[in-house]
């Protein structure tokens, strides 16, 4: 086997050569390994609690309703007539039972006066009825009777005679018959006279005083009509409030029915709220209740409860009354919240809020 020998200058080209091979394959495993980039841990710092076990939680919900407002009465009167007098403008506060406008009674007022006079003789009649005859009265009868018998008797006598100068011829038959009609009215008389005086010895009859103060108690109703019929020519306040509006002015002709004054009750403060119906089985009359008004706080306590639900808002509305409030404070259809918390039976475990997060 023969060995070829490499010359001095050939060896150190191939050496060269595989020295810049080495170097740039070393270059390229640099170019494409990527060293890893070392990261930097936050680390989160907790304080841990220990979970407690629950059978119930509370739940606090916000209700919005409003200030009630008060009864609105337009005012007018029941018959017609002519207005005379109005003794309130809009913004006067007045109590109930005040007068506030008047009607001309004056032609009622002459009926009312005739009707008294008619009264007063009626009831001074009945006294008499009462009381019996006096006995001035009776004298005076019993002489009446004494005079017609005495006038009758007499008559009697002249009867006679004229009979027996009609039977001998003397007079004609209408003299005769003069004297007899005579007689007869005559006793006709002393019969009423007679009559008239047993009335006065023997008193009123029972039926006389009945149909005397029946009659007595006709004029008196007469009285109270019209005393019904002025007092309803004057309006009255039907509950204590404002003059919200007066429409006519005296001198006016008012119709029957026609609007006069408009009157706002005086303000109650009560607050109306609906609630749902398994809200409201917790609640109770009188119950305290704390109602926000434009950012205030009144104490409150249950008026009222509705028994139906509202078929619109499914909601009963409840009254609240509320204490120590004034007129001026808080006016009608202001808005108010009521803030009901309810407590609700349940199994599970208490966490703060602070403890959830988004996910």
């Amino acid at each position: 086997m023969t060995i070829q020998r490499i010359s001095p200058k050939t060896g150190l080209i191939l050496g060269a050569f595989v020295l810049l091979a080495g170097f740039t394959l070393l270059n390229v495993r640099k170019l494409f390994t990527k060293e890893p980039i070392p990261q930097t841990v936050n680390a989160l710092s907790v304080e841990p609690i220990t979970v407690q076990p629950a059978d119930s939680y509370t739940v606090s919900r916000v209700y919005t309703g409003e200030v009630a407002a008060g009864r609105t009465s337009e005012l007018g009167f029941e018959q017609r007539g002519k207005l005379v007098e109005i003794r309130v403008d809009r913004g006067n506060f007045v109590n109930k039972g005040q007068p506030l406008a008047q009607l001309d009674t004056s032609r009622l007022e002459v009926q009312r006066s005739q009707r008294v006079a008619q009264r007063d003789r009626a009831l001074a009649q009945l006294a008499e009825l009462q009381n019996g005859s006096r006995q001035e009265d009776i004298a005076a009868a019993q002489a009446t009777v004494k005079n017609l018998e005495k006038q009758l008797e007499l008559q009697r006598l002249r009867q006679q005679r004229r009979e027996f100068l009609y039977t001998e011829g003397a007079i004609s038959r209408e003299d005769r018959d003069i004297i007899t009609f005579g007689a007869d009215a005559l006793e006709e008389q002393l019969s009423v006279a007679k009559s008239q005086l047993e009335e006065l010895q023997t008193g009123t009859r029972p039926e006389q005083i009945a149909a005397q103060q029946a009659v007595l108690q006709e004029i008196s109703a007469s009285i109270v009509d019209l005393d019904i019929a002025i007092k309803k020519n004057t309006i009255f306040a039907p509950f204590s409030g404002v003059i919200a509006d007066r429409r006519l002015d005296e001198g006016t002709i008012v119709e029957a029915g026609q609007v006069v004054l408009r009157l706002i009750e005086q303000f109650q403060a009560e607050v109306e709220i609906g609630l749902p119906a398994d809200v409201v089985a917790d609640l109770r009359l009188g119950q305290s209740q704390s109602i926000s008004i434009a950012g205030n706080y009144y104490n409150a306590n249950v008026k009222a409860i509705s028994p139906e639900v509202d078929p619109n808002t499914r909601t009963q509305t409840l009254v609240f009354r509320l204490n120590g409030v004034s007129n001026n404070t808080i006016v009608p259809e202001q808005l108010a919240e009521v803030e009901i918390t309810r407590t609700i039976p349940t199994s599970g475990f208490l966490v703060p809020f602070t403890a959830l997060v988004q996910g």
